[in-house]
C-alpha cells in the first residue's frame, strides 16, 4: 500500500500551530508572523506536502483549467510543427501555476461554437485561446457573451474588449521577398494560405505590397491551405505556367517544405532554377537538403505570454494587446541568384533588421 500523503493537518500538528496558520502560512497571506511561516513552510517541505489541485480548485471557485478549441483535422493538426511549439510555450507557463490545459480538436466551426458553449457552460475551464483569426470572426463576441475570459492569438478584431497577442508576421515575408529580389529574381510567386485567416490575407498582402515596392509586377499566387498536400498541389500548378516562377515564397514551413520536395521530385534543382522561402522556422527546416531559407518567430515565446496574459485575465486584470518581436529573416540554402535574372527595378532602399545567416558546417 501506498505512503499516506500529508494534509494541512498534519502540517499544523507537527508545526504546533493551528489548521488556519498553515493555510495563511501556504498561500503567503498575513495573519502569522515571519518565524512562524518559515516554521511552517520548512515543515511542509520535510512532510513532503503538495497542494491538492482538487482541493485548491474548490477553495477559489476555479476550474485551473484553460480551453484551447482547434478546428483543424487531425492528419494537419498532427504534422504542423506550430502546433507543437506554440502549445510547449502554453504548457510552461501553465504549469507554473498549476493549471491544465484542455485541448479539443474539431472539424467546423459549428463545431467550435458548440465546443465553446459546452466549456462554459460546464464550468470546465476559466478562460480560452482563440487561434486562426478569421475575416469577420463572430467567434470573440460569442465568447464575450458566454463571458469567458479570452485572448486572441493574432490581431483582436474590431474595436472589441478582447486582449491579444500578436506577431507582426508582415515583415518576415518583406524580409523574404527583398532578399530574393535583391539576388536578382524577377517572378516571385505566392503560396498563400486561406483567404479567410487573417494572418493568411496578411501575409499574402505584405508579398504583393513588397514586390510592388520594388518595382515589379507580382507574379502568379495560389491560394492553399498551410497543409503539406496543399503546398505540393500549388507548386505542381506554378511550375506548370508557361512561365514558372524562378522564386516561391510559401505562407509557412510545411507548405515550402512539401513544395521543395515537389520540385526535386519534378528534376527541379533547388535553389540552381528554383528558390523557395518558408515561414515561422520550425525545427526541421535547418536540416533539409538544401537547408530552407525561413522567417523566424519565437513560437514558443508566444504560447508563453498567451498563457501568461490569459491568466491575468482570470486573476481579473484589465485586457490588453501584447506585441511581440517581429520575424526576422534566416538565409540558408534554399535561395540564390537565378539562370536568368529577367527584368525589373532593383530593390528600393528600405531600413529594417539585416538577414540571419545560418552558416552551419557538418563535418
Amino acid at each position: 500500500m501506498g505512503t499516506k500523503r500529508p494534509t494541512i493537518t498534519d502540517v499544523a500538528r507537527v508545526a504546533g500551530v493551528s489548521k488556519g496558520a498553515v493555510s495563511f502560512a501556504l498561500n503567503g497571506k498575513p495573519g502569522v508572523g515571519a518565524q512562524t511561516r518559515e516554521r511552517i513552510l520548512a515543515v511542509a517541505h520535510d512532510l513532503g506536502w503538495t497542494p491538492s489541485l482538487r482541493g485548491r480548485a474548490l477553495s477559489v471557485s476555479r476550474a485551473l483549467a484553460v480551453g484551447l478549441v482547434i478546428a483543424r483535422t487531425p492528419e494537419t493538426l498532427g504534422v504542423d510543427p506550430f502546433f507543437a511549439s506554440f502549445i510547449t510555450g502554453i504548457e510552461t507557463a501553465l504549469s507554473e501555476r498549476g493549471y491544465a490545459l484542455m485541448l479539443h480538436v474539431v472539424s467546423d466551426a459549428q463545431s467550435e461554437h458548440e465546443s465553446y458553449r459546452r466549456l462554459a457552460a460546464t464550468g470546465r475551464v476559466d478562460g480560452v485561446f482563440l487561434t486562426d483569426m478569421r475575416v469577420d470572426d463572430l467567434r470573440p463576441q460569442l465568447l464575450d457573451d458566454l463571458g469567458l475570459p479570452t485572448v486572441v492569438i493574432g490581431l483582436s478584431p474590431g474595436h472589441g474588449p478582447w486582449s491579444s497577442v500578436y506577431i507582426d508576421d508582415q515583415p518576415g515575408i518583406t524580409a523574404a521577398v527583398e532578399h530574393l529580389v535583391a539576388l536578382g529574381h524577377r517572378n516571385i510567386s505566392h503560396v498563400a494560405g486561406p483567404a479567410e485567416f487573417v494572418h493568411g490575407v496578411s501575409r499574402r498582402a505584405a508579398w504583393a505590397s513588397a514586390i510592388t515596392d520594388a518595382g515589379l509586377t507580382p507574379g502568379a499566387c495560389i491560394t492553399s491551405d498551410f497543409s503539406a498536400q496543399g503546398g505540393a498541389d500549388a507548386t505542381n500548378q506554378l511550375l506548370d505556367l508557361p512561365e514558372p516562377p524562378t522564386a516561391i515564397v510559401y505562407a509557412n514551413d510545411l507548405m515550402a517544405i512539401a513544395g521543395m520536395s515537389t520540385a526535386i521530385g519534378r528534376g527541379v534543382d533547388i535553389p540552381g532554377q528554383l528558390s523557395i522561402t518558408g515561414f515561422d522556422d520550425s525545427p526541421l527546416a535547418a536540416y533539409l537538403q538544401p537547408a530552407l531559407t525561413t522567417a523566424r518567430t519565437d513560437v514558443v515565446g508566444w504560447g508563453r505570454a498567451a498563457a501568461y496574459r490569459l491568466l491575468a485575465l482570470v486573476d481579473g486584470e484589465k485586457g490588453c494587446e501584447i506585441d511581440l518581436p517581429s520575424p526576422v529573416l534566416v538565409v540558408r540554402a534554399s535561395t540564390a541568384p537565378p539562370c536568368h535574372q529577367g527584368t525589373g527595378a532593383p530593390l528600393k532602399d528600405r531600413r529594417g533588421p539585416a538577414p540571419i545567416r545560418d552558416r552551419k558546417k557538418f563535418r
